[in-house]
């Protein structure tokens, strides 16, 4: 029998908000990323650009933005605080400290307290992220990176305070190890802080190893999952071949992807999926995003409305379970990490026929580690 290769229609939209984490925030499936919002730093849009990307993304029910203190040196933020002056309430903005502006900028002198997790920089940052966006409040601040230093009581002590003054209704975290979430939200239920609801992280076919910790500690905490990198940086656009990239860009990202032989093997499994229902590479990306355990809200970004109409439409079907098993298979990683690894042994050593807690199914996989015991 000929496999079924056509994909799933669906009437998925901007405007089916989902909920973040364990709250009752409403955001939209998709998240518009406005680090593209400016050119400072030489990627992104003037003001006028950016503005049509904000307003299409708006006018089709989109509600969840992501900025941060950093991001073209304070020029995201002052775009979108500028855009949204006359809809504040029917949005949800989300920004980030903890990186330092200072270090960044080489005009300026070096302040080693202007970034950091600590109560100083949280602080201080918050308040010139408020000023830029021209709010009095802003519905998400995230925990840029865990950066090793600042006492994690500090920081959700810190967090805890700014949201019973009102600048801020819930707090996430970006970038950081599986135990320092877990210990943080641990802290915060035992003492009565915020906890942190959703988290920022890298994931896409390339770069799976949120699956391996991550995932089912979001499950465990109930934390929304909001990925970044989904499209690794260009390269699942389908835009650049084994030809086409050069010796010049070895140095970056997608020069870096391209060095790898199974990245390619992966992509060229996109294409052919992409192909065969009439999608783009990048909508075939980001919808086997949009169905893995625990991913919320993928995080887009857009220099122009071309591009932004592109991801927008990877909400228009759904893969099939043989197209998703097909992506899964291709993108496996050559290796899953102890104690992960072990889990294919638990009908050998604890039973069979034990049911699984669903949160928990993706991790136990079947793969083959025997021989290891």
């Amino acid at each position: 029998m000929a496999q079924d290769t056509s994909s799933t229609k669906t009437t998925k939209a901007l405007d089916d908000y989902v909920l973040l984490g364990r709250s009752g925030l409403r955001v939209s499936p998709l998240c518009l990323g406005t680090m593209t919002f400016g050119e400072q730093w030489g990627v992104g849009s003037n003001k006028e650009e950016s503005k049509k990307v904000f307003d299409l993304y708006y006018e089709k029910g989109g509600n969840f933005f992501d900025t941060a203190c950093v991001y073209n040196f304070g020029e995201s933020e002052r775009f979108l605080g500028d855009y949204v002056s006359d809809k504040r309430s029917d949005v949800v903005i989300a920004t980030k400290y903890t990186c330092n502006q200072t270090a960044l900028q080489k005009d300026k002198r070096f302040n080693p307290n202007f970034g950091g997790n600590h109560r100083k920089s949280l602080v201080e940052n918050l308040d010139a992220s408020l000023k830029r966006l021209n709010m009095s409040y802003v519905d998400i601040l995230y925990v840029h990176a865990y950066e090793y230093r600042t006492p994690i009581e500090e920081y959700m002590r810190a967090l805890d305070d700014v949201v019973r003054s009102g600048k801020v209704f819930y707090v996430a975290v970006s970038d950081t190890p599986t135990w320092a979430l877990t210990r943080s939200n641990t802290i915060a239920e035992l003492r009565g802080w915020s906890p942190f609801i959703g988290l920022q992280t890298r994931y896409n076919l390339l770069e799976r190893s949120l699956e391996f910790d991550l995932q089912p500690a979001c499950a465990e905490l109930d934390v929304g999952i909001i990925p970044w990198g989904v499209i690794a940086e260009g390269f699942l656009t389908g835009k650049y071949t084994r030809e086409s990239v050069t010796s010049e860009s070895r140095g970056q990202s997608v020069g870096k992807h391209s060095q790898s032989e199974k990245n390619w093997k992966i992509l060229d499994e996109v294409i052919a999926i992409s192909k065969e229902i009439d999608r783009s590479p990048v909508q075939v990306a980001l919808n086997w995003i949009q169905q893995k355990p625990g991913i919320t809200s993928p995080l887009i970004g857009a220099r122009t409305v071309t591009q932004l109409e592109e991801n927008l439409k990877s909400l228009e079907f759904k893969l099939t379970p043989e197209q998703m098993k097909r992506l899964d298979d291709v993108s496996e990683p050559a290796e899953r990490p102890f104690p992960q690894s072990f889990t294919s042994q638990f009908d050998r050593f604890f039973g069979k026929n034990i049911e699984m807690p669903s949160k928990f199914a993706p991790i136990a996989t079947t793969y083959d580690y025997g021989r290891l015991y």
